[in-house]
């Protein structure tokens, strides 16, 4: 029995060859307007569909393939001798294979055309065609994106048919892509006719994690498609599944590592928070000098790299317990030397860094917020003060100012250059509720257990006292907002520390600035606040 096959596409990539195949397997090809005539034009038989349906293409194409000797042949119940009965009596053919994709609305309305433009570019009868075959996927093949032409062409070959699994596949693509075609009128014209905006939002995939935040919660991990490195889309080369918290801090860990990516660093995050953050001139020195910002906390932190991994940075972390390393790439012996130090290390490849999304998005009880992904480090680059910012300082402070945006709010961030031109957090005090505790209780003594430690390893030719003042008045403060008093700039002040970068703004900037002066410290306003909740 002759087989037919509906063509009705926008998209012709890849047609001409599917189509030549199905025309030599014996299917008739049914098709409409410039779909029929990009057939015909390539030799490939085509019957119109005004010969099927009786009917030419009316109000300007509006009408074309609805009618019931189309949806008829898609829809019959092939084994329901009734349906059959009634297909015969009307002359209605099986159609058995479906190809269609729509009008370009997404497209469209991304131009800012005329409403009537955008209107014109709603698809009726395509989406019809759609739904009408996915429904009876069980009989019918339903083709709505080119890629899947080489498959469906292969098992025609060398099955003569589709496999039911192939089908049911092809359904679901099929209702997805209506599904997110009608999201996106809606949400055109919610906000074009009723001033009611909308956001929709779809992710698939999910999974199940082991657990959620703690042992008594549920959770799974849903994915949207991006091109973007994320944990969405990186590979996992060896390792236990990722964990709820896992996914967040590769989160935190990658963002602060795509932000460094023009050097070889490395960021080593815990519970959302950097605790170490390098470059270096190599991806060891870099790995090295991020372990010692936070020793302690280091332990079964989440470590991003922004280059691919050597055997001399793997091996660094012998004996040391982390829970995920991420990095673009891996030389073979050194994923090799990872893979035997834990069974359980989760080990994860994201291909080249860099961001492409724009927007985030923070979920909340009954709600949603968008906002702009926060992008750039400085809008100005203003010194305040009598005491000048030197040039020689600013990419560190500009390195400083990166590992202070990953950081939870309020926070104080001490970048050091332990090498020409290499950077390093010395310390940093995060999450508190005011901003000179973030200094003083937690950044000051993380510096000086860190020189400690610096101090006791090199064995400098100087006392302990000198070298502590002298290190840290080579260090750069970044805040992540401005101070709303001058008691910061005093502790700071009491430690040495030189040089600030803030974003300014405050009703008392004059008094902040005056403060700075008494103690010959010069600040930089940015007029960027950093605030990451």
């Amino acid at each position: 029995m002759e087989r037919r096959a509906l063509i009705s596409v926008t998209n012709k990539n890849g047609l001409k060859i599917f189509a030549k195949t199905l025309s030599n397997l014996g299917f008739e090809i049914v098709s409409t307007g410039g779909t029929l005539k990009f057939l015909l034009e390539n030799g490939i038989n085509a019957t119109p569909i005004e010969k099927v349906t009786g009917f030419k293409e009316m109000i300007g194409g509006r009408v074309k393939t609805l009618h019931p000797n189309i949806h008829g042949g898609i829809l019959y119940i092939r084994d329901d001798k009734g349906h059959e009965n009634e297909i015969s009596s009307e002359g209605i053919k099986p159609i058995d294979i479906v190809v269609c994709n729509l009008y370009p609305f997404q497209e469209t309305v991304m131009k800012n055309p005329s409403l009537e433009d955008a209107i014109e570019n709603i698809d009726i009868g395509g989406v019809t065609l759609l739904r009408a075959a996915a429904k009876n996927f069980k009989y019918v093949t339903v083709i709505v994106d080119p890629s899947d032409y080489d498959s469906v062409t292969k098992e025609l070959l060398e099955k003569g048919n589709t496999s039911y699994e192939t089908r049911k596949e092809l359904c679901v693509k099929a209702f997805s892509h209506t599904a997110d075609y009608d999201s996106a009128i809606d949400s055109y014209l919610s906000e074009i006719l009723t001033k009611n905006k909308k956001l929709r939002l779809s992710f698939d995939s999910g999974k199940d994690l082991r657990y959620g935040e703690n042992w008594h919660q549920k959770a799974r991990f849903f994915k949207k498609d991006t091109v973007e490195p994320s944990a969405s889309n990186m590979k996992q080369l060896h390792g236990k599944a990722l964990s709820y918290n896992n996914y967040l801090d590769i989160e935190a860990a990658l963002n602060a590592a795509k932000e460094l990516s023009q050097y070889n660093a490395a960021v080593i995050v815990k519970h959302l928070n950097p605790c170490g953050i390098a470059t270096g001139m190599t991806l060891l020195d870099a790995l090295k000098n991020a372990w010692d910002g936070d020793r302690v906390s280091a332990y079964g932190s989440i470590i991003a790299l922004t280059r691919k991994v050597d055997l001399e940075t793997a091996s660094f972390l012998k004996g040391k317990f982390v829970e995920v390393i991420v990095a673009p790439s891996f030389d073979v012996d050194a994923l090799e030397f990872l893979k035997n130090k834990s069974k359980d290390l989760r080990i994860l490849e994201t291909g080249k860094l860099f961001t492409s999304e724009n927007k985030v998005y923070k979920y909340l009880i009954g709600g949603i917020i968008e906002q702009d992904r926060p992008k750039g480090l400085y809008e100005k680059w203003e010194c305040v003060t009598n005491e000048k910012f030197p040039d020689s300082k600013k990419d560190l402070g500009l390195f400083t100012i990166i590992a202070t945006k990953y950081t939870k709010s309020n926070s104080i961030v001490l970048g050091m250059e332990y090498e020409k031109g290499q950077f390093k957090v010395l310390g940093s005090g995060v999450g508190q509720p005011n901003r000179v505790d973030s200094l003083k209780k937690l950044a000051i003594p993380k510096i000086y257990e860190n020189l400690e430690n610096m101090w006791n390893e090199e064995k400098p030719n100087i006392d302990k006292e000198t070298f502590f003042k002298e290190k840290i008045s080579e260090c750069v403060l970044v805040s992540d907002a401005f101070f709303p008093f001058d008691d910061t700039v005093r502790v700071a002040a009491e430690h040495n520390i030189k040089f600030i970068i803030q974003s300014g703004g405050s009703i008392r900037d004059k008094e902040v600035i005056e403060t700075s002066n008494k103690f010959d410290i010069s600040m930089i306003f940015t007029g960027m606040r950093y605030f990451n909740h």
